[in-house]
């Protein structure tokens, strides 16, 4: 699917395919945004061609997974982001690449799938953003996707607490496995945030030509995307450092349980130990033993063995060992 917006300088927008591409180039002043969904390479390649990119950079927005990053050309800025078209709060999420290219008149977007934040922003406040200046619309399609990610991991707050209740009410290896399965995800998401860290320091350390830092609202612009990459990182960070509070938890209770059921069956053993040395002497079969022939002797070793038993169950109690 392509669709366009065009803005003219008169004020007036269209809204149509790639067929509005003729009326841009005539027309000084106007603005374009290309929005290419799930089109094949040779479609793709033919639009990009056509506003003459640099060949590096439609090879490697057309790599499946290239790592987000931004580069410079002469007549345009690449911009490959890590968008999303699915997540919930139990952390289930699709990412998926989405490039712009940014330029002084225009701004071509290509994605797989759905993107959420570009759907918005083409349904809503698109047409103005576009008719200020490509670039904006490139930062706010990247806010609104940092939005949907800060609002699914919020949501994923109280599922997280909810399950330290849990944990420490009633542990066990279900919910071990959900905790590591929540940790993996965010491992995921974190990598994914730091490469968008660096675009935005990237953005807001060096002047890129199609995206000025002496604008001040393109400035702006920036700051605010590269504070919500910040926070998305800072909230990945503490949910991973939770959890793995939460397994570290987990195994020393485990371990101090285990600790304590090896100390009983210690003391078991312990008493045992004696008792079974005494009937295993006197369960050999020599002759000349001369306490099988005692008359008492059956009562005397009985009362040995209980007398043994009796004075380390007393000194295991004073030791508090049970």
């Amino acid at each position: 699917m392509i669709r366009t917006l065009l803005t003219t300088p008169e004020g007036e927008t269209h809204e149509g395919d790639e067929h509005l591409l003729a009326v841009w180039q005539t027309t000084p002043g106007s603005h374009i945004w290309i929005d290419m969904q799930g089109e094949s390479q040779q479609s793709e390649r033919a639009i990009l061609e056509a506003f003459e990119f640099h060949p590096m950079a439609i090879q490697d927005a057309h790599k499946e997974r290239h790592p987000p990053k931004i580069e410079e050309f002469d007549n345009h800025t690449l911009i490959i982001y890590r968008g999303i078209s699915s997540f919930d709060a139990e952390l289930n999420y699709l990412p998926q690449q989405v490039c712009f290219f940014v330029g002084e008149r225009f701004l071509v977007t290509l994605h797989p799938g759905q993107a959420l934040s570009i759907e918005r922003l083409f349904n809503e406040h698109g047409k103005a953003l576009l008719a200020h200046s490509p670039e904006h619309v490139a930062l706010r399609v990247m806010y609104i996707s940092a939005g949907f990610y800060i609002d699914s991991l919020l949501e994923f707050e109280t599922a997280l607490s909810d399950l330290e209740d849990e944990l420490l009410e009633n542990g066990n290896d279900v919910l071990m496995r959900k905790i590591i399965t929540y940790r993996s995800r965010l491992v995921k998401m974190r990598r994914i945030f730091s490469y968008h860290q660096g675009i935005t320091q990237e953005l807001t350390a060096y002047d890129y030509e199609h995206l000025p830092r002496e604008e001040s609202e393109t400035l702006h612009a920036i700051n605010d995307v590269a504070d919500r990459f910040e926070r998305l990182y800072t909230l990945t960070q503490m949910y991973y450092d939770i959890c793995g509070d939460l397994i570290d938890g987990y195994i020393s209770i485990s371990s101090h349980q285990l600790n304590i059921t090896m100390r009983v069956l210690t003391v078991i053993t312990a008493i045992f130990v004696p008792l079974t040395f005494i009937a295993g002497i006197y369960g050999m079969n020599f002759e000349n033993m001369p306490e099988l022939r005692y008359q008492y002797g059956y009562f005397f070793v009985w009362g040995a063995m209980l007398g043994i038993a009796g004075v380390m169950i007393w000194l295991f109690k004073r030791k508090h060992w049970f």
